[in-house]
């Protein structure tokens, strides 16, 4: 599913799953495994770091984090959150549609839940 978000927006290069511990539960094809090891590691200090410093965007009581968008002069990286504990961080050229990007991100969280999520056991009747 990691895949599907390169392969259908223009511009997304790469797509990592991590942990909010910060390892790697999934990444695209193209990243050797130390790459993505360390990338991931290095998206959940970003998401550390953001949820710290949300106070300093306004006066909310109770701030929530939604995403991370870093700016670099070849390209984005985007963080949000993918459900209870993992984050969903996908790395763009300089020219995406960010409002594509995001939307494709959301919809993508939303399939990964779907997917990941482990149906209720049920209980085999004793005889």
């Amino acid at each position: 599913m990691l895949e599907d978000i390169v392969s259908n927006v223009s511009g997304a290069r790469h797509a990592i799953l991590l942990s909010a511990d910060g390892l790697r539960r999934g990444a695209t094809s193209g990243m050797s495994a130390d790459l993505a090891d360390t990338i991931s590691a290095a998206m959940s200090g970003m998401q550390s770091l953001s949820r710290a410093t949300a106070r300093f965007a306004g006066p909310e009581d109770n701030p929530k984090w939604q995403q991370t968008v870093i700016e670099f002069k070849h390209g984005w990286i985007f963080l949000i959150a993918a459900g209870q504990g993992a984050y969903l961080a996908v790395a763009a050229a300089p020219d995406i549609d960010m409002q594509e990007i995001t939307f494709r991100m959301h919809q993508l969280v939303s399939r990964l839940g779907k997917e990941l999520m482990t149906p209720a056991r049920e209980m085999a009747d004793k005889q």
